[in-house]
């Protein structure tokens, strides 16, 4: 079963159809949004500061979500794919957007609804990610337009939930949310 703990006296809230992985790890001031999944040895801590992640969002393995007390909250949108072993920190991701595996976001950064962030990128603290671009390196820089590639980023978000119904069914393994 997911690590659900109260931090400060806030407890972790979750929207319907959610999938926790068995060590996955939710503190704090943490609110989820529906068809959501956060998959093995990710760790989601709220509680230093809030973080709220819409619908249809999926947080792969080994990322980790966190802020900074007192000045950096952490805001995920709806249909967000955050790949495994991602850092999300501080910062405000917008609707319909791919952070790539491995990707560092810094305190203060925003990405734009319909961008990419590639694998491995860096972004520093404060940049913005320009809507419907692609994002890679060290440091982070706009490399071309997303074009045709947008299409992706909404199937990609809909298949973890596709993948998250396998774990759902199986009595075994993982949690299942349903608080509807």
């Amino acid at each position: 079963m997911a690590l659900i703990l109260p931090v400060r006296g806030f407890s972790p809230k979750f929207g319907k159809d959610c999938f926790l992985a068995p060590n996955a790890t939710i503190v704090g001031e943490v609110e989820i949004g529906d068809n959501c999944s956060v998959w093995f040895s990710a760790v989601i801590r709220g509680d230093v500061n809030f973080i709220k992640i819409g619908h249809h969002t999926n947080i792969q393995d080994n990322s980790t979500i966190h802020g900074t007390y007192g000045t950096a909250s952490t805001t995920i949108g709806n249909y967000v794919s955050i790949g495994h072993n991602a850092i999300v920190h501080g910062c405000t991701i917008e609707d319909n957007v791919l952070i790539g595996m491995g990707a560092r976001l810094m305190d203060g950064v925003i990405v734009r609804t319909g961008s990419i962030v590639a694998a491995g990128a860096v972004v520093l603290e404060g940049t913005e990610i320009e809507s419907g671009f692609i994002y890679a390196g060290v440091p982070a820089k706009k490399v071309k337009p997303i074009g045709e590639r947008g299409e992706m980023l909404q199937r990609i978000a809909n298949n973890y939930v596709k993948y998250s119904g396998w774990f759902m069914n199986e009595s075994v393994i993982g949690e299942s949310i349903n608080n509807g």
